[in-house]
């Protein structure tokens, strides 16, 4: 076949690299054919300009770095690195993972320490043995595997999903095929197109979710891959994407302690931090809730143990008390200090009003209040999950809206939030007004 099948093209790209080289070159074939010979580094990728026609051969692609528009330039990244998933024993496996299938981290293949290797990027070259990612250098039967940074395990294997083509694992928010048409058969928009549809979901607002061309992506954590239609009637639509048959990847054991915001915690703590039992998350009572274990088979949603399937601050559960809807988590931390919550020493719903207050219309309230009056968590303002809406980072720059938090962007009469609750689309915030004598 041709020797450009095996890249992905881009129009109107450029990425950020140091290691790279420059040749005069008359089309992309011959473009390809340099990152092909290239010995001066792994060439993942190549940049070729139309009017100069100069040719840039590149040791990192769009994952690995930075990208902003040139009207001139197309890029071509090796599809082999763009995979994180492996085809049969994964000998040519190239994808970022670096730990083993119990979360061990890897050693890297140049290093002799804490285990001297028989693999080395000297002896096989050809073999990908980058950095600590793991590898299959042997054809062992079992798949990548990596050398380990703990003494006693000299080596394990890497937990690296299938390849199967046009499917999905989870929710699709991995999914990097290219299907680009809805389940009803529309042709789907541009994603750096405003036209028909304006939106927010653009490379620069959301860089690691490979939003490329017109391809069906999930970068706000819906229910399956989406995209804009062509069509002036209708908005955005699911696109008809399989499930894969092989079981969702298995992320080792699970933290079980708070790491970062804790997204990976699947420990068995179901209370909260002021002591409410926690409500089953295939439960819909005490409260009506979208976090259907069913629907999102890969966050862990088991029994009715703390989780945070939504990129919240840390986890948390809906609660068995009908007055309180939800409620943060104490969870131990892995470096094993006593859990701080970002600045604040009060339980969510119970604000300081000293610090939490507005003042007029509370448009210029920036405070980080993201609970509703009722009590409901508030959705971020670049999701689109569970309410789709206009109000964007990118069309109000001035606003502030940042995370979830309690904003006024349009003028309303206080600040207020899109609700997670898929059935109340937004409400405004349990917010009180300044008193106008307290001193600034």
């Amino acid at each position: 076949g041709d020797i450009l099948d095996d890249y992905l093209r881009t129009d109107g790209v450029w990425i950020l690299t140091r290691n790279k080289q420059f040749y005069k070159t008359n089309n992309e074939k011959e473009c390809a054919e340099k990152c092909e010979a290239e010995r001066n580094f792994n060439c993942r990728a190549f940049l070729f300009t139309r009017k100069k026609l100069q040719c840039l051969t590149l040791a990192e692609n769009a994952k690995m770095t930075v990208t902003f528009n040139s009207t001139d330039a197309v890029l071509y990244e090796k599809r082999i690195y763009l995979l994180q998933c492996k085809r049969g024993i994964g000998k040519d496996y190239r994808g970022m993972e670096a730990k083993t299938w119990r979360g061990i981290p890897c050693q890297k293949w140049a290093e002799k320490t804490p285990h001297n290797p028989n693999y080395t990027p000297e002896k096989h070259p050809s073999a990908g043995l980058e950095e600590n990612y793991c590898r299959n250098p042997d054809g062992d039967e079992s798949g990548p595997w990596c050398y380990t940074t703990d003494p006693a395990t000299r080596f394990d294997y890497c937990n690296i999903p299938e390849c199967e083509g046009q499917c999905m694992q989870c929710n699709g928010e991995d999914y990097h095929g290219e299907v680009s048409r809805t389940e009803s058969g529309l042709e789907c928009q541009r994603w750096d197109a405003q036209e028909p549809h304006m939106h927010g979901f653009t490379l620069k607002h959301f860089p690691g979710k490979d939003l490329k061309v017109n391809y069906c992506r999930n970068p706000d954590g819906e229910l399956r891959p989406w995209c804009f239609t062509t069509s002036p009637t209708k908005r955005w639509e699911y696109c008809d994407i399989p499930r894969c048959t092989t079981q969702p990847p298995v992320s080792g054991l699970g933290s079980q302690c708070l790491s970062g915001k804790g997204e990976g915690y699947r420990g068995r703590i179901a209370i909260t931090e002021s002591g409410n039992a926690c409500q089953h998350w295939n439960a819909q009572f005490p409260h009506r809730h979208g976090w259907i274990p069913d629907r999102y088979p890969c966050k862990g949603l088991e029994e009715n143990y703390c989780r945070n399937p939504d990129g919240e601050k840390r986890p948390w559960c809906y609660t068995l008390n009908s007055s309180v809807r939800w409620e943060y988590c104490a969870i131990p931390h892995c470096d094993g200090t006593e859990q701080e919550i970002a600045g604040m020493s009060y339980m969510p719903g119970q604000i300081p009003l000293s610090e939490e207050c507005y003042r007029d219309k509370g448009q210029s309230y920036r405070g980080t209040t993201s609970i509703t009056a009722s009590g409901k968590k508030c959705q971020a303002w670049n999701s689109m999950f569970p309410h789709r809406h206009e109000k964007t980072p990118d069309r109000f720059p001035n606003a502030d809206l940042r995370d979830n938090y309690c904003r006024n962007p349009d003028g309303d009469s206080s600040p207020w939030c899109f609700t997670t609750d898929p059935s109340v689309t937004w409400e405004y915030c349990n917010l009180k007004r300044c008193d106008d004598h307290t001193q600034e």
